[in-house]
């Protein structure tokens, strides 16, 4: 489709995982870049905030990649850590879960969420599971991003509460 030959193509990338891990890049700088706009202006009340945040993770995972090439791109992460393509896609992990982390301060600065949530605790462990959900739907070919969003939604709401500063306080 680029118009250029596979030596060309191999004159970028070393292997067909290089070129993998390259598109998981460029899909998740485009989510970081819109996930940065709604850190900047997230929507009132931290359920919504959260899960416009993380629904927005999981609306842009297959523009570019396919359930099968997720699961290829996780099993290289996994398989080689130490090498680049391993360390690129942990760094890629860190940056979403900073983001996470970022909204909830937005969120605390707002007043929304609770002073004496720990926002860098509390990004990671919304991250950590908001990606647990994104490997089972990866590994599930007949789970639906419908299904994905609602059950993330029904895990979300009660932690959201928790935090939340409570109405009237």
């Amino acid at each position: 489709m680029a118009e250029v030959s596979v030596g060309t193509v191999y004159n970028y990338y070393q292997t067909k995982g290089d070129i993998l891990i390259a598109t998981v890049a460029m899909e998740v700088e485009e989510v970081l870049t819109s996930g940065a706009e709604l850190v900047r202006d997230p929507p009132p009340g931290v359920e919504e905030a959260l899960l416009s945040l993380i629904f927005s993770y999981y609306d842009h995972s297959l523009e570019y990649l396919s359930k099968e090439m997720w699961r290829t791109a996780m099993a290289l992460a996994i398989e080689a850590p130490g090498t680049p393509n391993g360390r690129r896609y942990a760094e890629l992990d860190a940056r979403l879960s900073a983001q996470v982390t970022d909204l909830i301060r937005a969120l605390q600065a707002r007043g929304e969420v609770r002073e004496n949530v720990d926002p860098v605790a509390m990004g990671q462990l919304i991250f950590n599971n908001l990606n647990q959900m994104f490997i089972e739907f990866v590994k599930e070919d007949d789970m639906t991003l419908e299904t994905l969003r609602s059950e993330v939604a029904a895990q979300t709401a009660p932690l959201a509460r928790l935090i939340a500063v409570e109405a009237g306080a």
